[in-house]
C-alpha cells in the first residue's frame, strides 16, 4: 500500500500513516434498491427477464443478496418457478443459506416490495454502483503499482490499459432496435449504390474487378489481407492506401508495427512516384525520376494519410488513437500491418492463441463502434511451404496463423499470392503468371468468393490493375533501371 508520510508529537520518529483510496467513504453501494430488486425478482415471474442482461452476482454489493440472485439466475436458466420456497430450496442445494434468519431475510424482501413495475431503472442504479466500485478498485490498484518504485512504469501502463480496456468491454451493451429503422438505413444504401457508378456502397480500392467483387470496403467491416513473406501482402495494402488517400482524397489511418514511418513514406514514394525502391534507398534516381517524383510529390504531401508506427501497439492504444483519427480527421479506413504484432497487455490469457482471439474480436469491434472499414494484415503459417504442387502452394484458411477466431470475426479474409514466387509460371487455365499476382477471396460475407488477378511491380512495391500497368521503365537485368543520374553535386535544390 503507498503510505503518506506526517510529523508526530512523540518522539523524534515519524509515523507513516496508509493512504486512504476510498478517502474515508463508504463504496458506493445502493442497498435499498438492491432489496428492491431482489423482492420484485421474488413476486414476478417475467421480472428476471428483464434484467438479465445487466446484472450479475457480482454487481450486487451485499454477499446475501449475490447468493440471492444466484440462485434466481439458476431457476431461471433451467426454466423452473422462481418464488420464495424456490429460491430458498435452492439456496439450500449451493450451501448458500446457512441459517433461520437467511429465510427469514427472505420472506420480508418478497413482503416488502408491491410492484416489479420498475424493476429496470432500479437495475441501472445497482450496476452503475457496481462500475463505480471496480473504478476505484482500479485506480486503487493503479495508485498502489505507481507508487512502488520497483515496478517498471511502462509495465504499469500497459496492465492500466488493458484492465480499463477488460472492463469497458465487459459492460459494453447496445440495446435494441426497430426493422423499420434498419430498414430505412438498407434503402439509403441501395439509392446511394444506385447512383454511384458501378453500383459501389463502400471505399473504392481502386482494382476495377476487386470493386466489382466487393462493391468497395464496406462499413463495420473487419478485413483481414493475409499471406506469407515476400508475398507482397504490405505492398498490397499501401496500394489501397495510395489509391483511397492520394487518388480519391478520402481519410486513410495506417498503424505499422513492422516499419517505421520513413520507411513506409519510402515505399509510397516509389509507389506514387514510379521510382524503383532501390535508388530511393541509396538516392541514385535518374533524371526521369526526378521528373517523375517533381511531378507527384505534392499529391502524396498533401494526401489525408495519417501513418502512426508505435511498435507493440496494444488494442486500448489502438482504440484511443482510431476513435481520436476518426472524431478529429475524419478517417474513413484504418489497416494495421500486422495483427501478430499487437498485443492485449494487462489482460490474462492462458496462451498467445487467446491473446490474437481477443485482438481480432476487438478489431471487429473497432469496426463496428467507428462505423467504417478495418484492413487488418496477417501473418500465415508455415503448413503452405510444406505442400507441393500449384494447388498446395495457395494458401487456404485453415493456414491463418495463431487463431481460428481470426477467420471467424473477419468479415472478408483475401489471401496474396505469386504463383511465380514458387516457380509456377502459368494457372491452372494456362494464363502467363509472370509479373502478376493472385487477389484470392476465400471468405466474403457479404458475397461470393473469387480471384482477382492484378499485375505486381515489385520494383514499385506496387499493384496495379493488368490493364493500366505501363511497360517496366529501363533494363529489368539493369538494377538500376539505365544511365544513373545523381543531383547531389548539381545546382538544382532537391524536390523535398
Amino acid at each position: 500500500m503507498a503510505e503518506k508520510t506526517s510529523n508526530t508529537k512523540h518522539g523524534t520518529g515519524r509515523q507513516q500513516t496508509p493512504i486512504d483510496p476510498t478517502y474515508a467513504h463508504l463504496p458506493p453501494q445502493a442497498l435499498d434498491v438492491e432489496r428492491v430488486v431482489l423482492g420484485a425478482l421474488l413476486i414476478d415471474k417475467d421480472a428476471f427477464s428483464l434484467v438479465s442482461e445487466t446484472l450479475r452476482p457480482e454487481t450486487f454489493y451485499d454477499k446475501r443478496h449475490q447468493d440471492i440472485f444466484t440462485a434466481v439466475r439458476e431457476l431461471s436458466m433451467e426454466g423452473r418457478g422462481v418464488d420464495m420456497l424456490t429460491v430458498i430450496d435452492q439456496m439450500k442445494k449451493d450451501g448458500t443459506l446457512h441459517s433461520k434468519d437467511d429465510e427469514a431475510y427472505i420472506l420480508d424482501l418478497a413482503s416488502a416490495t408491491a410492484t416489479a413495475a420498475h424493476i429496470e431503472y432500479h437495475a441501472k442504479i445497482i450496476l452503475q454502483k457496481s462500475l463505480a466500485r471496480q473504478l476505484i478498485s482500479y485506480a486503487s490498484q493503479l495508485q498502489t503499482d505507481a507508487f512502488d518504485e520497483t515496478n517498471d512504469i511502462d509495465l504499469v501502463m500497459q496492465h492500466a490499459e488493458g484492465a480499463l480496456f477488460e472492463l469497458s468491454q465487459r459492460n459494453m451493451k447496445k440495446d435494441y432496435v426497430a426493422i423499420s429503422e434498419v430498414i430505412e438505413d438498407a434503402l439509403h444504401t441501395i439509392e446511394q449504390s444506385a447512383a454511384n457508378e458501378g453500383g459501389l456502397t463502400g471505399l473504392a480500392s481502386g482494382f476495377t474487378k476487386l470493386d466489382a467483387l466487393t462493391s468497395g470496403w464496406q462499413k463495420s467491416d473487419l478485413v483481414i489481407i493475409a499471406g506469407r513473406p515476400a508475398m507482397g501482402k504490405t505492398s498490397f495494402a499501401l496500394s489501397i492506401a495510395k489509391n483511397i488517400a492520394v487518388d480519391a482524397h478520402e481519410p486513410v489511418a495506417l498503424f505499422s508495427l513492422e516499419m517505421n514511418n520513413v520507411q513506409l513514406a519510402n515505399r509510397l514514394l516509389s509507389n506514387t512516384c514510379e521510382i524503383k525502391g532501390q535508388h530511393i534507398l541509396n538516392g541514385q534516381l535518374t533524371d526521369d525520376e526526378w521528373v517523375r517524383l517533381d511531378r507527384n510529390l505534392r499529391s502524396l504531401q498533401e494526401a489525408p494519410l495519417y501513418l502512426d508506427d508505435t511498435p507493440g501497439l496494444s488494442v486500448f492504444e489502438l482504440r484511443t488513437k482510431a476513435r481520436r483519427l476518426a472524431r478529429e480527421k475524419g478517417v474513413k479506413l484504418i489497416m494495421i500491418d500486422y495483427l501478430q504484432l499487437m498485443n492485449a497487455n494487462g489482460m490474462k490469457f492462458g496462451n498467445r492463441q487467446e491473446e490474437v482471439s481477443t485482438i481480432s474480436r476487438s478489431l471487429k469491434g473497432l469496426a463496428k463502434e467507428l462505423d467504417i472499414p478495418v484492413i487488418a494484415l496477417s501473418q500465415l503459417n508455415r503448413t503452405v511451404e510444406n505442400r507441393e504442387g500449384r494447388d498446395g502452394k495457395r494458401p487456404q484458411l485453415s493456414d491463418l496463423r495463431e487463431s481460428g477466431a481470426i477467420e471467424q470475426d473477419a468479415d472478408m479474409v483475401i489471401f496474396v499470392h505469386r504463383p511465380e514466387y514458387y516457380k509456377i509460371l502459368e494457372d491452372e487455365h494456362g494464363n502467363d503468371m509472370r509479373g502478376m499476382a493472385q487477389i484470392i477471396i476465400a471468405k466474403h460475407r457479404k458475397g461470393r468468393t473469387e480471384d482477382v488477378t492484378l499485375r505486381f511491380r515489385g520494383d514499385f512495391t506496387r499493384f496495379e490493375n493488368p490493364d493500366d500497368s505501363a511497360p517496366p521503365i529501363g533494363d529489368e537485368n539493369d538494377p538500376y533501371g539505365g544511365i544513373i543520374s545523381s543531383r547531389v553535386n548539381q545546382s538544382d535544390p532537391v524536390p523535398f
